[in-house]
């Protein structure tokens, strides 16, 4: 379990990581960071196109950054939306690829330009989630 700490420094990285963002569509910039299991972090921001189903999320591109590593097990993520005064949360298709590489009990954090940040966990981000169920 990443400590209060941990999360913390999860965020500053997620908030560097939404000023790489090309959101030049949505003006609405997009930073994620996930800590490994074995301390590493990786970061990831969104990248749009045209074709908005062509968009690759913040949450995502860290997921594929990690991965491509040699990456298989996430413990922790933090999501930072600078563009919004309130915090947003992952959309479906990023929860559902974070639900293959992090624990239920992994905790989850996002905030926006304001001071409320949520805090939650993958399990919470995606109830009855019917693979971990199956334990598959």
């Amino acid at each position: 379990m990443a400590s209060k700490e941990q999360m913390d420094a999860l965020f500053a990285e997620a908030r560097k990581a939404a000023n790489f963002a090309y959101a030049p569509y949505s003006h609405f910039r997009v930073g994620a960071a996930l800590l490994c299991d074995d301390g590493t972090v990786f970061s990831g921001c969104n990248v749009e196109n045209r074709s908005y189903g062509l968009t690759i999320c913040a949450e995502r591109n860290a997921v594929l950054q990690g991965v491509a590593r040699g990456k298989r097990t996430f413990i922790a993520l933090a999501i930072s939306t600078p563009d919004s005064k309130d915090p947003v949360g992952p959309c479906g298709a990023c929860r559902q690829v974070l639900s293959e590489f992090m624990p239920l009990d992994s905790p989850v954090c996002f905030g926006g330009s304001g001071s409320q940040q949520v805090n939650t966990t993958m399990g919470e981000l995606l109830p009855y989630d019917s693979l971990h169920d199956l334990g598959t």
